[in-house]
């Protein structure tokens, strides 16, 4: 599935349930595990819980089997890992506690260690 598809399938299945601040990240330069993480809120461990079981749910219906799902015990932080789309729904406070978008923005690219590497210039230094 294309990703740009596959984002929408995740977006729509967390807007169908009322996910709470969803954001994407583009992670595609920092990391090769993963082109785009989606993180949302859910507003109690149910709440979040149905989220990730909701995008497992239109994942599967697209003919997409999800990779792994992780934290569906607790249900403070799920992750449903789709390859090139990572999800995480959490608690508001477990998100706030691990801020991952700021997290992954302060992160250097790929082209940035490069450059390190290399010796030469890197953007924004």
């Amino acid at each position: 599935m294309h990703i740009d598809a596959l984002k929408t399938l995740v977006v729509d299945a967390l807007e169908d349930l009322k996910a709470k601040d969803i954001a994407q990240l583009d992670v595609s330069t920092l990391t090769s595990v993963t082109d785009l993480m989606v993180v949302a809120s859910g507003t109690s461990t149910r709440h979040v819980a149905a989220l990730a079981a909701s995008v497992v749910e239109k994942a599967k219906q697209a003919g997409l089997q999800p990779l792994g799902v992780e934290g569906e015990n607790g249900a403070d932080w799920v992750l449903v890992d789709l390859g090139d789309v990572v999800v995480h729904v959490m608690l508001p406070e477990t998100r706030q506690l691990y801020d991952l978008e700021r997290l992954w923005a302060d992160l250097p690219s790929d082209a940035d260690r490069a450059a390190r590497r290399d010796g030469g210039e890197v953007r924004g230094a």
